[in-house]
């Protein structure tokens, strides 16, 4: 058996080739020297795993992808009511250093609508600054009003999809 005739059968059985046991039907057997084949003997034990084929069947558009992150609920959440401003910046930026290391997709800041605070929400303002300076941040914007409304904040980080 030659290499087009392995082609040959890999394109006449399709995608189920990939989850059975040796689908190649690669010599199990001793060659002419009596010397066994590693090959075979590994992917006998193991069998062959297609990675790019499941690739393509999960893969999402970065519009569906972006959606999906916009609907979700957040993966954490950071409360900097009562903060100064010097208090609140040091906090967010710890709280997105954690989060864009832990891989984590959706934050939820939670800054309170000012109204405490003579003209704009201070703390709001502050994080409107951070999310625009912050480089791992993504779109951003206001929670529904359930959730907090104008007080609170959600952001999208960045990663290798978007």
């Amino acid at each position: 058996m030659d290499f087009g005739d392995i082609l040959d059968q890999w394109e006449k059985r399709g995608p189920e080739i990939n989850k059975r046991k040796n689908p190649a039907n690669i010599p199990s057997k001793p060659d002419s020297q009596g010397k066994p084949n590693p090959t075979a003997a590994w992917i006998r034990i193991n069998g062959i795993y297609d990675k790019d084929a499941e690739n393509e069947t999960n893969a999402q558009n970065p519009a569906e992808y972006r959606r999906r992150l916009r609907s979700k609920k957040p993966d954490a959440t950071l409360d900097i009511h009562g903060l100064t401003s010097d208090e609140a910046w040091e906090s967010l930026e710890h709280f997105f250093d954690n989060a864009k290391n832990r891989g984590l997709e959706k934050l939820l800041i939670i800054h309170g609508k000012g109204n405490h605070s003579t003209g704009d929400a201070v703390l709001g303002r502050v994080v409107r600054d951070f999310i625009e300076q912050y480089p791992f941040a993504g779109e951003s914007g206001h929670e529904k009003a359930a959730g907090g409304g104008s007080g609170a904040t959600w952001v999208l980080l960045k990663s290798p999809r978007c």
